[in-house]
């Protein structure tokens, strides 16, 4: 594999991104740096610490922060920051205790994309920033802000959230900006497929916003058709997919630690694994 001419895809799936922190720090161990990276929702909240090259630190902010305080839960709606509280997870937990180095991926040529969801048009965003480390974070939280579970962000003035409503694997977007190979980075084991169902917002919200309403009661189409179509590429040898292995044992809210912990270490070893087979590390140390 040629890693310059490679991109790296990387789904959401709230908690269950805990699979996609430990395959980054593998790469981080390795020193592996792809190109183009583009995430959405929690792939976008993991990939930031991937371009920034910072080992651990989305393991510390995301996972090992719940032994301490819960940023999931009831209490945080009520008040306003969502029953994931992206404002502490994003922002004020990760800048007072390990900032984000933005300087690094300032500095770097490597690419990195954000996906968000706009609720006016319904249609998917994707940003790059590389000059104002707050509108960098501002767009991270809008990628990773679940639709009803968490406020929406406006980016530009627009009102925006989680970036899987209108394109949950962005793997067509990296196509499109000239990454026809890709290793994309799944949090559901192979087989997986979104139940036949639809979902519907509160009216309110459906008054508000009824093109977001629409992608919503359709993603299920949607999501099912885009890993179809990664088996595909798969099959056809154009993208290498890590996925956990089994059935998922964490939802997009689980607060277990020693699950989360599971995870992210079955991640590090699909990580390793995939840089060995790949020949872009001789030895797994």
């Amino acid at each position: 594999m040629k890693i310059e001419d490679t991109g790296l895809v990387l789904e959401g799936g709230g908690l269950r991104g805990a699979f996609t922190t430990g395959v980054l720090d593998s790469f981080l161990k390795y020193e592996i740096q792809f190109p183009y990276t583009i995430g959405v929702s929690a792939g976008a909240n993991n990939g930031m610490s991937y371009v920034a090259k910072q080992f651990g630190r989305s393991f510390f902010c995301n996972i090992l922060v719940l032994k301490k305080y819960n940023y999931v839960g009831l209490n945080h709606f009520v008040r306003g920051r969502g029953y994931i509280d992206l404002q502490f997870l994003v922002k004020d937990y990760p800048e007072k205790f390990m900032p984000l180095d933005f300087e690094t991926y300032k500095e770097s040529a490597n690419r990195f994309i954000m996906v968000t969801s706009n609720c006016i048009t319904g249609e998917s965003e994707y940003f790059e920033e590389k000059e104002n480390k707050e509108r960098f974070l501002d767009i991270c939280q809008a990628s990773c802000s679940l639709p009803i579970l968490c406020p929406e962000k406006n980016i530009d003035g627009i009102p925006m959230l989680d970036g899987g409503v209108c394109d949950s694997i962005p793997v067509c977007h990296a196509q499109k900006d000239g990454y026809l190979n890709n290793v994309v980075v799944l949090t559901q084991a192979k087989g997986y497929r979104k139940p036949n169902r639809k979902f519907y917002f509160p009216k309110v919200f459906l008054h508000k916003y009824p093109k977001l309403q629409k992608q919503l009661e359709m993603r299920y189409i949607n999501y099912n058709e885009i890993l179809d179509y990664i088996d595909e590429l798969e099959n056809k040898g154009h993208v290498y997919v890590l996925r956990p292995q089994k059935p998922m044992k964490v939802s997009r809210t689980t607060t277990d630690y020693h699950l989360l912990k599971l995870l992210y270490e079955e991640g590090k070893m699909a990580g390793e694994k995939f840089l060995y087979d790949a020949g872009l590390i001789k030895v797994i140390i």
